[in-house]
């Protein structure tokens, strides 16, 4: 079932989630950011992001100005997640190497649960260990995670009644946070690991 939800999500061209209308379209001249840009999105990207309150790996509880230190790849899922999370992290994690190796940008992953019942903080901690040394993976209460997800305009909600082993429908944009700038672009699942490091060294390099 998640599979066909999540690409049909991700193919979808013109997005409406949480009111935020996410099109491929060029942005208008007047935005310095343009020429980095291949999406839009309708009132602007402050519309995307926010301020946040979670828990660190360590349980800790850590606000976005703390994890937001630099170029950052933000993503919602789930440790559960069978196929799309793992695939979408691992992209993340490899633009992040090659940003590092190409362009003398330090950036991190990031990795916010949408299954806090399950991805406690030390779940989480552990799955962004092994899948990068710079991943970030936080977690929280219920309220919290809604609260970042809203900010972020992402949806989730449980697929099944599986009390154990359920799957979760989520949104499947990684979104670019800038420290000082907040969310400046989004990726698609098939944008792969060299185009998102090539668009987020553009865009760093854009606003030094």
């Amino acid at each position: 079932m998640q599979r066909p939800i999540a690409l049909a999500a991700a193919g979808i061209v013109a997005t409406i989630v949480g009111g935020a209308l996410i099109a491929t379209t060029i942005l208008a001249p007047s935005d310095r950011l343009a020429a980095c840009r291949t999406g839009n999105v309708a009132g602007g990207f402050d519309r995307l992001g926010g301020p946040f309150t979670l828990l660190d790996g360590a349980g800790r509880e850590v606000t976005d100005a703390d994890v937001i230190t630099e170029p950052s790849l933000v993503y919602f899922g789930y440790t559960s997640c069978p196929d799309v999370c793992p695939v979408d992290n691992a992209r993340n994690a490899a633009a992040v190497d090659i940003l590092a190796e190409d362009h003398g940008i330090e950036a991190q992953p990031v990795f916010i649960t949408v299954d806090p019942a399950r991805d406690t903080p030390e779940v989480m901690g552990d799955y962004a260990a092994n899948m990068h040394p710079e991943m970030v993976g936080l977690s929280g209460s219920e309220e919290q995670i809604a609260a970042a997800a809203k900010a972020y305009s992402t949806y989730y909600a449980r697929a099944d009644d599986d009390p154990d082993y359920y799957l979760m429908n989520h949104q499947t944009m990684t979104y670019l946070v800038l420290p000082e700038e907040g969310t400046v672009e989004f990726f698609k699942r098939d944008d792969g690991p060299e185009e998102v490091a090539r668009r987020t060294a553009c865009l760093v390099e854009a606003v030094d």
